[in-house]
Formats: C-alpha cells, sequence, structure tokens
C-alpha cells in the first residue's frame, strides 16, 4: 500500500500492490460473480421502500428539532453529536465484524439479504463503488426506521414542554440515526478514489468520516481488524485492547464455530 498520507482533499493514485489486488480479487472473480447474482428483486423493492419511508422520517425530525432548538441547549447539543458519532462507529463495528466472522450466505433470509454483501465485498471491494443510492444505503435505512417512527411519534403525540425537557437526548438520538444511516455511504466513499466532492475528501482528511488509507487496514486479508467504518475513530483503541480477537476466542469456544469460514470459501473459488 502506498506510504504516504493523500493530501487534503486530494485524489491519490493507485499503487501497483492496490492495482494488483484489484486485478486479483475484482469483479471478475468467480465468487464476486456469483454473489452478485443473488441481488434480487425482491431485495431491491426493499431497499427502496426503506430508502423512501426513512429520508421522509428525517426530514420530518429534522423540522421539529429546528423548531424547538434554543441556544441554552448547544453544550449538550455538542456533546449528543460527539457520543452519537462514536456510538454510532462502535454499532458499525458490532455489524460489520459480526457479518465478516459469522454466520453464512446459505442462511435462511438474512443470508442471501445481508450477509451476501459483506462476502462480496471482500472478494471485490470496488463492487461498493458501483452500487447506486439504493443499494448502497437500503439496508442502513431498515436498521434506523424503528427509533426515526418512535422520534416522529413523540414529536406528534407529546407536550411542547415535555419535548423540550427531551431536547437533547432527542438529539443525541438524532446524530447516532443519521451517522448509522449513512455509514455505508461513507464507507462507499472510502474506497472511491476518483471524482468524489472535495468537501467529501476533507472529511476525510480531518478525519471526520472514515478516511481511505484507514480504511485499507481492514482490507488485508484476512480481514480481521479495523471493522468500524462511521468514522474509524475507534479502531485503533479497539485494536490495541484486542476487542475483536478477545470476542472471537470467546464465541468459538463456547460453539466451536471457526470465525471467517464462510467468507474464506467464497474467497477461494476459483471458477
Amino acid at each position: 500500500m502506498a506510504g504516504a498520507e493523500d493530501g487534503p482533499g486530494q485524489q491519490p493514485e493507485l499503487d501497483e500492490d492496490e492495482a494488483a489486488y484489484c486485478r486479483r480479487w475484482g469483479a471478475q472473480h468467480a465468487g464476486a460473480r456469483e454473489l452478485a447474482a443473488l441481488y434480487s428483486p425482491g431485495k431491491r423493492f426493499q431497499e427502496w421502500c426503506c430508502v423512501v419511508l426513512c429520508f421522509s422520517l428525517i426530514a420530518h425530525n429534522s423540522v421539529h428539532l429546528l423548531l424547538l432548538a434554543r441556544w441554552e441547549h448547544t453544550p449538550l447539543v455538542i456533546l449528543g453529536v460527539v457520543a452519537g458519532a462514536l456510538i454510532a462507529d462502535f454499532l458499525s463495528g458490532v455489524v460489520h465484524w459480526g457479518a465478516d466472522t459469522w454466520g453464512s450466505v446459505e442462511l435462511p433470509v438474512v443470508g442471501k439479504a445481508f450477509i451476501r454483501p459483506f462476502r462480496e465485498h471482500h472478494i471485490d471491494p470496488t463492487a461498493i463503488t458501483r452500487h447506486d443510492f439504493i443499494e448502497t444505503n437500503g439496508d442502513n435505512c431498515l436498521v434506523t426506521l424503528l427509533p426515526l417512527l418512535n422520534m416522529a411519534y413523540k414529536f406528534c403525540t407529546q407536550s411542547p414542554e415535555a419535548l423540550e425537557q427531551l431536547y437533547p437526548w432527542e438529539c443525541f438520538i438524532f446524530c447516532l440515526i443519521i451517522f448509522g444511516t449513512f455509514t455505508n455511504q461513507i464507507h462507499k466513499w472510502s474506497h472511491t478514489y476518483f471524482g468524489l466532492p472535495r468537501w467529501v475528501t476533507l472529511l476525510q482528511d480531518w478525519h471526520v468520516i472514515l478516511p481511505r488509507k484507514h480504511h485499507r487496514i481492514h482490507h488485508v486479508s484476512p480481514h480481521e481488524t479495523y471493522f468500524c467504518i462511521t468514522t474509524g475513530w475507534l479502531n485503533y483503541p479497539l485494536e490495541k485492547i484486542g476487542f475483536w480477537r478477545r470476542l472471537e476466542d470467546l464465541i468459538q469456544a463456547l460453539t466451536g464455530e471457526k470465525p471467517r469460514a464462510d467468507d474464506m470459501k467464497w474467497a477461494q473459488k476459483i471458477k
């Protein structure tokens, strides 16, 4: 991998190692082709429904939060934004680690719908850059629907006085939802080396969202570290304490299941 960090706002060049990696594991890999073919019309319909409903609720809740905003809330709102980003980063790591490490594409319902994209991503990392907005964000929108609906229900049923008391908490929940909803979009940007808007590359360079070079560490086989993909802030401390490795050892000791067995099966397909 390239040794120096990319300059602020720059679109980096791929070095020889990265180009070779893309040739070896790209869209022509047998496993990648088979996994991509499992993306179904039913799955597409579910993603469309989730995206439309999710962003309608985000707009609705944003308006209510803006109408309730007061200057005296500012310190707690700032704290809520930071806490929301941290917790979203940790939760993205838990989901990413779980789907990367355990389970199988053959599992009923969740296999093809939710585990399949993780298997495809490791043998064709640039596939995500060819996904449109709906395919990229549909699953995350599904996950955030319930908290968005709950927030909308509160805005429609509770008194202004009660909502003002809850305002800092609701801002924290809303920021957590926003970071969670856009986690896979942020992940997609970390694999996009050309044509990104300047504001996105600046956020990456300032490490407000997951930087491209930072995420490359995860894509070194066997993909067993740096799972947090929202901001990436927690990857280094979690790696230092061996969090994921200890968790895998515990689960393997309790169940006898081997981590990443299904992931390796797809990576080894040659025809």
